[in-house]
């Protein structure tokens, strides 16, 4: 059996599509249904020793629809590993659970490369460890305090996979920002990535009497200025990358002489909606080359989860797209980013030229949004109502007040298109999220370069 759950509010451009948060929710109430449902409890371990821990319930062993817990706890597993970031899973509840977990995040499983990353980005083995539900240890979570200074002169950056941002701050004010395509991610060399970035820091070091401090903001996975795992550099060759690329920021900071901080683009984008709506639980997601988010918890913090957005499932329909990178289908990187209007425009009826670039394509499609073109406009309710559907799949994981989106495909008509569907989306099938989500889209500018500008106030001043 498959808890089929169509949504109320239809992509125009994807009948097919099977939003994970209504599947999950028909689930759960099957599960609660039936009166049998038992505790499945599922630890995720960092290697700073934090542990995030999420409970829920499945079919108890023997029942009829226990097969069906597989692929609940499968899905819901590699959303927590994505949002959570963690290199060790540990299952309680029914054994067969666990070890359909262990046989699947394996060497040999479906979901190998997810094994594999997470060995990469915490430099340790990944395992999945079997036991009881109410033997799973307590949490234990991590945030810190980054971010918020506009004092003295400083520099913010973003590096996206079509473009890289710069801004120069002072006390502040945005004085200086511009914007450069470049390609990183089909270069083999990190020189270029060094050379690219740091002429952009040169551009607005002229803009400003001295830098005091400077921010970035790019898509991986960064720790302690270390670039660990990113699409920016998969270009390079794994031994170079080891001994140039992932020291390039630390090298950058030797040559300024001057704090600086580098973070995932997520987080910036979920630091930059907390400062401008100067509020907090906010989620930040960036649509752009890649679906990045970002989370500010309760307290105005930025926690120690991966918040890679972009490998979360949000569509559980078994033909789903799939994510040239991991293989796996259904995750936001096809829905929520520049692939999804490539990839949407001949359902519109839109043929664009091969030989462009995804951001060409994307602008190609925006300008005909600009012209009332009603084709390029379905693009965008589509999008929308994948936005819609994701942002109730992320509040079950995510303590939720605020949503704001960022990135490039957010510019124009298009963006505002975007923000309106996916509001119809909470409110006709989530009317009890609508009511306590409000989802933001800022002023242009702030879509285009306010990432650049949140880095900025990365660093601290000693």
């Amino acid at each position: 059996m498959t808890f089929d759950a169509r949504p109320r509010v239809a992509p125009p451009l994807d009948q097919t599509f099977l939003p994970s948060a209504l599947v999950n929710r028909a689930f759960l109430a099957a599960v609660d249904s039936s009166g049998k449902g038992v505790p499945l409890v599922i630890g995720i371990a960092r290697g700073d020793d934090s542990l995030s821990v999420f409970s829920t319930r499945v079919f108890p062993t023997g029942h009829q629809l226990a097969p069906t817990n597989l692929r609940y706890a499968e899905r819901l597993v590699k959303t927590l590993l994505w949002q959570r970031g963690g290199h060790r899973v540990i299952m309680g509840g029914p054994r067969e659970v666990g070890e359909h977990i262990a046989q699947v995040y394996s060497p040999q499983g479906a979901r190998a490369f997810d094994f594999e990353f997470m060995a990469g980005v915490y430099e340790k083995p990944f395992v999945v460890q079997i036991t009881d539900a109410g033997k799973v240890p307590a949490p234990r979570e991590q945030s810190v305090a980054l971010g918020r200074h506009l004092d003295g002169c400083r520099i913010g950056f973003d590096l996206g996979a079509s473009d890289r941002k710069v801004s120069a701050v002072v006390n502040g004010e945005t004085i200086f920002s511009e914007e450069v395509v470049w390609d990183p991610r089909n270069q083999s060399d990190p020189a270029y990535h060094y050379h690219e970035i740091m002429s952009g820091l040169h551009r607005a070091a002229a803009r400003m009497p001295r830098v005091d401090a400077i921010g970035g903001s790019a898509a991986g996975v960064y720790i302690n200025n270390r670039v660990l795992v990113a699409s920016l550099f998969r270009g390079i060759p794994r031994e170079l990358f080891d001994r140039k690329a992932k020291g390039l920021f630390l090298d950058m900071q030797k040559q300024w002489g001057v704090p600086l901080e580098v973070v995932n683009d997520g987080e910036v984008t979920a630091l930059a909606g907390s400062m401008t709506l100067n509020v907090n639980s906010v989620l930040g997601i960036a649509l752009g080359s890649s679906e990045a988010g970002g989370y500010v918890d309760k307290d105005g913090n930025i926690t120690r989860w991966l918040n890679e957005l972009a490998f979360v499932p949000i569509d559980l329909h078994p033909e789903a797209p799939a994510d040239e990178w991991s293989g796996d289908r259904g995750c936001g990187v096809q829905y929520l980013c520049q692939n999804a209007v490539a990839r949407l425009a001949p359902a519109a009826g839109i043929a664009l030229g091969k030989e462009l670039t995804l951001p060409q394509q994307l602008e190609a499609v925006q300008a005909m949004m600009e012209k009332g073109d009603e084709r390029a406009r379905r693009i965008f309710e589509t999008i929308g109502c994948y936005l819609g559907y994701a942002v109730a799949c992320y509040a079950d994981i995510y303590q939720l007040s605020h949503v704001l989106i960022l990135g490039r495909v957010t510019s124009g008509q298009g963006g505002v298109v975007i923000l309106e569907k996916a509001r119809q989306v909470l409110r006709e099938e989530f009317p009890d999220l609508a009511a306590a989500i409000s989802v933001h889209l800022p002023d242009e500018s702030s879509r285009r370069v306010g990432q650049a500008v949140a880095a900025a106030s990365l660093p601290a001043i000693p």
